[in-house]
């Protein structure tokens, strides 16, 4: 949101919406001026039209907001080694070496929000606390409120100091934690338990019978405030995929395969980018009557191009009913190697699979593509069987938009 309102100025304070505004679509993030209507992200764009029917609907741009990422995340790293990224605004940073050559959490907090302002045009808000629990509610408070009489202003950074951690997180509602989603969210209510306080009142083995003895340890550690998770800056994706809701259903495998060729094409331009390399492939198809079905094929050895993706791939679309209508189409990559090895000649005890040969064929080609996009961008050069028959212009990582069903 905040990189659609620095190049959309003149929307600044208006409920905007950033998303797929069709039937199908989905909020992907919503302005505090629209949450005060009650708009939030995963909410279906139909039911945020009826909250706020004035709201500014924008599709949303991916490749803008990757960048804008890499640019923020450059500015963690010139404060720290140790970042651990959630997603692309979001991360964990352990700044414990740090305190004697810069200065305290909360002066590390202020100078990250100050390049990040003065170097991107991003506000950002930073939680700063001991550990990532107890850190990641902190960023949290540091953030705007948005409720039906206004946005009131947030304090950008919010610090707990160690000591402070039961008393800042004990009158909390239970939800605030990680894991009280709206099923153990439902069974806790209905015995009472509402607040953190609340929680923490109740002994494990009691927990255990209402969720689980690994879910009751897990949350009873949290209603305590513990929470000894290293900063991980090195934790690798498990999986990296690519998905579409679509403005009408699809009947035509040809067409299917053309979103598919579009969809494994973007995936593994990202498994290149992070180094990460895959042998398993993952068709995912939501059918008319929202159905979802699965299927997945899994190399010996690790792939890198498309066209070695789309050969483990196209035996699986025949497992797919098309008749039937595909309303989603999804293409996700994991079981990843890191080393980028590649079958080869000399490869003793692994047979050379019909997918491992071509991405070995597919190498040079593969590299060229790689760098006709990074000196005349993404849209440069695509694969041909997506020029005529892939209409993408009302297609979002988050559903169409601007059409209805």
């Amino acid at each position: 949101m905040a990189v659609e309102l620095r190049r959309r100025p003149e929307l600044r304070g208006l409920p905007v919406v950033v998303g797929g505004d069709g039937q199908r679509g989905v909020v992907a993030a919503a302005s505090y001026e629209a949450r005060r209507y009650g708009v939030f992200s995963a909410m279906p764009a139909s039911r945020a039209r009826k909250l706020c029917p004035n709201a500014v609907f924008l599709p949303g741009d991916m490749d803008e907001y990757v960048s804008v990422s890499a640019q923020v995340f450059e500015i963690f790293h010139d404060f720290t080694p140790l970042v651990e990224g959630l997603s692309l605004d979001e991360a964990f940073l352990d700044v414990t070496g740090s305190l004697r050559a810069i200065g305290s959490g909360s002066y590390i907090a202020a100078e990250i929000r100050r390049r990040v302002l003065e170097e991107i045009g991003l506000v950002c808000c930073v939680g700063v606390a001991p550990s990532k629990f107890i850190a990641k509610l902190a960023s949290k408070h540091a953030k705007p409120i948005a409720s039906a009489s206004g946005v009131k202003p947030g304090l950008g950074v919010y610090e707990v100091l160690a000591g402070d951690e039961l008393a800042f997180v004990r009158p909390m509602h239970v939800k605030s934690l990680w894991g009280v989603g709206p099923v153990t969210l439902e069974k806790l209510t209905r015995l009472g338990i509402t607040t953190v306080n609340d929680l923490a009142a109740i002994e494990v083995r009691a927990l255990a019978g209402i969720v689980g003895e690994a879910h009751a340890q897990h949350l009873h550690n949290l209603a305590h405030a513990e929470d000894d998770r290293d900063v991980e800056p090195n934790r690798e994706s498990k999986s990296i995929g690519n998905e579409e809701t679509f403005s009408s259903d699809m009947y035509s495998v040809d067409e299917v395969w053309a979103h598919v060729v579009r969809l494994t094409d973007s995936v593994s331009k990202r498994c290149r980018e992070e180094s990460q390399w895959p042998r398993t492939l993952t068709l995912k198809i939501k059918y008319a009557d929202f159905q979802a079905v699965t299927r997945s094929h899994t190399e010996q050895t690790a792939v890198t191009s498309s066209q070695a993706m789309l050969k483990m791939l196209e035996p699986l679309l025949t497992t797919i009913d098309v008749a039937r209508g595909i309303r989603l189409v999804g293409v996700s990559a994991r079981n990843f190697d890191s080393d980028g090895h590649q079958l080869s000649l000399f490869d003793e005890g692994i047979q050379s699979s019909d997918a491992a040969v071509l991405d070995e064929a597919w190498a040079p080609a593969t590299q060229a593509i790689d760098d006709i996009r990074e000196r005349f961008g993404d849209s440069a050069i695509r694969p041909a069987s997506t020029l005529k028959s892939t209409d993408t212009s009302t297609s979002t990582p988050w559903g169409p938009r601007g059409v209805s069903e």
